[in-house]
């Protein structure tokens, strides 16, 4: 069974003791050390194969044999027929499917692969794990706001040993793209704006669904996507152009794939957008001359679904022969869904417009990484229909969901010390779309949890308090429409109780993949919700779920208390409720910032000075921001309270660092409330004067630190000069001497103790 313990390793990852392990040469090393070994019979198997069984062995394609979610993602239309599918698998003109309906099927193609195909070569099964397969477990955006890499690794290993026990070889995660427009709606399927949180929890989660060793049955291949840069699509318009300097695209976006890679993973994805004109999926200098040049890369490359067909209408292809030419030519080894590269790379081949010795490749790493996720060795090694159930929702998955769904909740205030709430004696309305029901639980992109399974928000507070008489549940609003007399019952719940908790925000379908929206706000009927209720004066506690930040206004920003609670999964009601009622301090941090007004995108808090920063204090004419409004976030990124009272003191560096040396910044973090708490600590640098312009702050470390009442601990963190890196004029990582800003503080806009360094010269 999979441990839910976290290791010493990832503990201290997550306490911030990876300052030095981040820029650590023995890191680059990591996967040339655990080169992917290709075993000598596969060349043998290649030479007796057909092109068109080569071609079979680079092309995947949506399960004929789905179900629920799995059929509306891949429709039974697109394709053939199960048994139409398992004609292709005797015919060896599939390498394998993907989002299938569990280990009977799985068993029953495999079998046909083993028995009735030429040359027996197994199947891969692979599916969207996302955040969890049956337990399913906080979106990755809330994870991510546990500031836990440690977490997300324990996670990603619950889910992959369950979906192994499914038949599931390939997952298609982690999603590691750097989201700095919360316009996008794949925001909740990545880590959020920064660099440095995004490369920790895609090293996380690869580790976590890899496991020690990928031939194991609770280990799944990981599949790091989308390569790259589709985070920064336009007007974060999901699909959209991608335009950026390569400066950017290397300082910003490719960091979480570099991570990826030395943590081992063994796929890339291409992603569907292009970059300064030129299509991901047929981006000869990205996947060939960076990915497997610069990082001598040695797994495969998949498209995403479709993705050499959409190159036709990007205007980068003429047609389907062309696109499967261009993509494989570019280094994307598997053409997902299409079939172009079944239906023309064997003519590709033998016209000459493709050498046989680059499709040999292709399908020498594919038929490797079969090998060694040890496929021919025991093509059923995770094809076992008891053992799928056996494994489905067990005491420790759902324990662990729990614990991942309260430390991924953010409280952004609370005022009064209106929470925690009292278990007794209070008369409590859970008020709006969200406040009961089996809908809008597990989140975007589940493929087999099951909602009707989740525990809703009424039934996590009812199984807390000691009188389940004294909740009332009121609907008050649909999520995009309103209800016929729901505002009315909503007013009358509110006057009728002595405090409401007002559970509104995003539903599955307002976020996630295609779900872009121009105005990231809540919608207008919980609005006027909101209001309505405001109005009776009792005390508001808003129980927000989203996918995304939001720009919260009106009666929900002015509302005493606001919890962030994500799409937390199986145990949402519960781990809402356990936060709530006190039984945990909130310790989550946002993992991307809430602006104040949607305008305000693209919005991050690693944003360049320019040059007519506005001073502190008033805004002041001809300087950058927007009318009546600073340019700064209404809830930054860092930002997250506790129910302790967390004061920063005592800040301790050293007027200079050796150029070859360490230095070492300490703060007292102090703990003047009644409860015992844990901080979320954040050390941040500025470069003053750099050869190419800085960001106002760079987060370079964390520490969460458990406080005591009335307790205080001094917080240390050691930078060293590669903690100082950027990427120069020629598209280098450089360092510079010079004068540095540092701050150890709760958020990136936030003061807390505050200094400066200078990086004296070599």
């Amino acid at each position: 069974m999979f441990d839910t313990r976290i290791s010493r390793r990832a503990a201290l990852m997550g306490a911030g003791a990876f300052a030095a392990w981040m820029h650590n040469p023995a890191r680059a090393m990591l996967w040339q050390a655990g080169a992917l070994p290709v075993p000598a019979f596969i060349d043998g198997l290649i030479a007796r194969m057909t092109l068109a069984e080569k071609a079979g062995q680079l092309t995947l394609m949506p399960a004929a044999w789905g179900g629920g979610v799995a059929t509306a993602l891949n429709p039974a239309g697109n394709g053939p027929s199960f048994d139409g599918q398992l004609d292709e698998v005797r015919q060896g003109r599939l390498t394998g499917v993907f989002n299938g309906n569990g280990a009977e099927m799985a068993r029953r193609m495999q079998t046909a692969a083993m028995t009735q195909s030429r040359l027996k070569i197994p199947l891969l099964f692979a599916a969207d794990v996302i955040h969890g397969h049956r337990t399913i477990f906080p979106v990755p955006v809330g994870e991510a706001a546990s500031f836990e890499p440690g977490l997300a690794e324990r996670t990603a290993r619950a889910a992959s040993y369950e979906a192994a026990a499914a038949g599931i070889d390939w997952t298609f995660a982690p999603m590691v793209d750097i989201a700095r427009d919360q316009r996008w709606g794949r925001t909740m399927e990545g880590a959020g704006e920064d660099v440095l949180l995004g490369e920790l929890i895609a090293e996380a989660r690869v580790r976590g669904f890899q496991g020690k060793d990928l031939k194991d049955d609770d280990a799944m291949l990981a599949c790091a996507k989308h390569f790259a840069a589709y985070g920064a699509a336009e007007a974060g318009l999901d699909y959209n152009t991608v335009d950026i300097s390569e400066r950017t695209l290397r300082e910003v976006y490719l960091p979480p794939f570099k991570a990826a890679l030395d943590a081992g993973v063994l796929s890339f994805m291409a992603s569907f957008n292009e970059i300064s004109g030129v299509p991901s999926t047929g981006n000869g200098w990205l996947m060939e001359e960076v990915l497997r040049g610069e990082w001598a890369y040695q797994g495969f490359v998949v498209s995403d679904y479709t993705g050499d067909m959409e190159m036709i209408d990007h205007g980068f292809a003429a047609d389907a022969r062309e696109a499967a030419k261009l993509a494989f030519l570019a280094g994307v080894d598997m053409s997902m869904t299409s079939g172009f590269y079944r239906d023309h790379l064997p003519d590709l081949v033998e016209k000459g417009e493709v050498p046989v010795a680059r499709m040999d490749a292709s399908v020498r790493r594919v038929l490797a990484m079969k090998a060694r996720l040890g496929l021919f060795d025991d093509p059923f090694r995770r094809i076992d229909v008891k053992r799928e159930k056996a494994r489905s929702r067990t005491k420790p998955t759902l324990a662990l969901a729990r614990e991942a769904g309260r430390k991924s909740i953010v409280m952004l205030k609370n005022e009064g010390d209106l929470l925690p709430l009292p278990k007794a004696g209070k008369r409590i309305a859970i008020i709006g779309p969200f406040a009961s029901g089996q809908h809008d639980i597990n989140g975007p992109w589940v493929v087999y949890g099951d909602n009707g399974q989740a525990v809703d928000l009424a039934t996590g507070v009812k199984a807390a308090v000691a009188d389940k008489g004294l909740v009332t549940v009121v609907e008050g609003s649909g999520v995009e429409a309103p209800v016929p007399g729901g505002i009315e019952a909503a007013v009358a719940a509110a006057r009728a109780a002595d405090v409401v908790l007002l559970a509104i925000g995003e539903s599955e379908n307002l976020s996630g993949e295609a779900q872009s929206r121009a105005e990231i706000v809540v919608p207008a009927p919980q609005m006027a919700l909101a209001e309505a209720v405001a109005a009776v004066g009792k005390p508001v506690v808003v129980v927000l779920k989203n996918g995304r930040a939001l720009a919260l206004a009106g009666a929900v920003v002015q509302a005493p208390a606001i919890l962030v609670t994500w799409f937390l999964g199986s145990e949402s009601g519960h781990a809402i409720a356990d936060v709530l009622f006190g039984d945990y301090s909130p310790t989550g941090r946002l993992p991307c910032s809430f602006p104040r007004s949607p305008g305000q995108q693209p919005y991050s808090y690693a944003h360049k000075p320019t040059g007519r920063p506005n001073p502190p204090g008033d805004l002041q004419p001809y300087k950058a921001h927007y009318r009546g409004i600073p340019n700064s976030a209404l809830f930054p990124f860092g930002h997250g309270l506790t129910y302790g009272r967390i004061e920063y003191s005592g800040l301790s560096v050293a007027p200079s660092m050796a150029w070859d040396g360490e230095l070492v910044v300490s703060a007292k973090v102090t703990n003047r409330g009644s409860r015992a708490v844990e901080e979320v600590v954040q050390l941040y640098t500025h470069d003053r004067v750099a050869s190419v312009t800085r960001p106002v702050r760079e987060l370079k470390a964390f520490r969460k630190v458990a406080l005591a009442p009335g307790a205080s601990e001094v917080v240390t963190f050691r930078l060293r000069r590669d903690n100082l890196l950027f990427i120069g004029r020629e598209n280098k990582p450089i360092v510079e001497p010079g004068k540095f800003d540092v701050w150890i503080a709760p958020s990136a806009e936030t003061e807390g103790v505050r200094g400066s360094f200078e990086l004296a010269r070599a």
